[in-house]
């Protein structure tokens, strides 16, 4: 039933600014752009390496998510990385604080989280 995500979708705060962040320091190629009138919101379609994608969107006034202490609902956005260290390396090269590298005690891999422009929790996974 079930294949795999087809995308998920991000309401930012700061459209440039979370536009800057997932295109051009995490390098994710803009497939499509669109301004909704009708809503006062961009539609910024993003390609992941594997097919996937993500979606930002921007709406006037929309509340803050919230993080700490964390809330239900989806907890963080996950992806697979071929090497954690070398991964938050880079990421730090580009003015992103990461998190300790950590080691996930079911499967052995080793992991670590940064955040977006809006503390949206990301994280970097060891590729199985």
């Amino acid at each position: 039933m079930l294949l795999a995500i087809d995308h998920v979708a991000i309401i930012c705060s700061d459209y440039q600014k979370s536009k800057i962040f997932y295109s051009q320091t995490l390098g994710l190629k803009i497939l499509a752009e669109h301004y909704r009138a009708e809503r006062q919101s961009w539609k910024l379609d993003l390609a992941l390496p594997d097919g996937g994608q993500l979606e930002l969107f921007s709406f006037p006034d929309a509340p803050s998510r919230p993080s700490r202490p964390e809330a239900q609902g989806l907890r963080h956005l996950s992806f697979v990385v071929a090497d954690v260290a070398q991964t938050k390396s880079w990421l730090e090269a580009r003015g992103i604080t990461v998190e300790p590298i950590r080691v996930d005690p079911y499967t052995g891999k080793e992991f670590s989280f940064f955040a977006d422009p809006d503390g949206l929790p990301l994280e970097i996974y060891q590729r199985r």
